[in-house]
């Protein structure tokens, strides 16, 4: 598969999994969590989803679309290695959906960032929450949970937070 065919299919992917959580998410109060702004793509998606809902972003800084980029008060800039922790403390388990597109710079540095921030989620997320993510997690608390048919085998993942 070339490239632009693994890409093609890692966003298609992401936009039947975002599709996914705000339908089974619907009944479920809080907030979502957007870990890698880039550009502003899936946070813009996400507003239009789930209009009502807080959106906190996590990003080492602001490189997005000037229509895309969140207020300051759910933005949090800096390593995620930092910022992930602070947040837990601040907010607490607000979180019923995070996204995580933390993948980048070829397959070992995008698993080193998944093992890295994968021990920081648990914290923000509610019971049953949800995380997405472009990177395999492993985390005791974080079960795997059976994708839509639609989606591709090893094209993106789901989670469910453990109570």
């Amino acid at each position: 598969m070339s490239r632009l065919d693994m890409a093609i299919s890692r966003l298609s992917a992401q936009r039947i999994l975002l599709g996914h959580a705000a339908k089974v998410l619907t009944d479920h109060e809080g907030s979502i969590i957007e870990l890698g702004l880039g550009n502003g793509r899936t946070y813009d998606h996400l507003r239009k989803l789930m209009p009502e809902r807080k959106i906190y972003v996590f990003d080492r800084r602001i490189a997005a679309h000037s229509d895309t980029i969140p207020p300051d008060y759910l933005t949090y800039l800096g390593e995620m290695l930092e910022t992930l922790p602070r947040a837990a403390v601040e907010l607490g388990r607000v979180a019923i959906l995070i996204h995580a597109d933390i993948g980048g710079g070829g397959v070992d540095v995008s698993a080193q960032n998944a093992a890295m921030i994968a021990p920081l989620l648990p914290p923000l997320l509610q019971p049953n929450a949800l995380v997405l993510a472009d990177q395999p997690l492993h985390n005791e608390k974080l079960m795997a949970s059976k994708m839509p048919d639609a989606v591709p085998e090893d094209t993106y993942y789901m989670y469910r937070r453990l109570p």
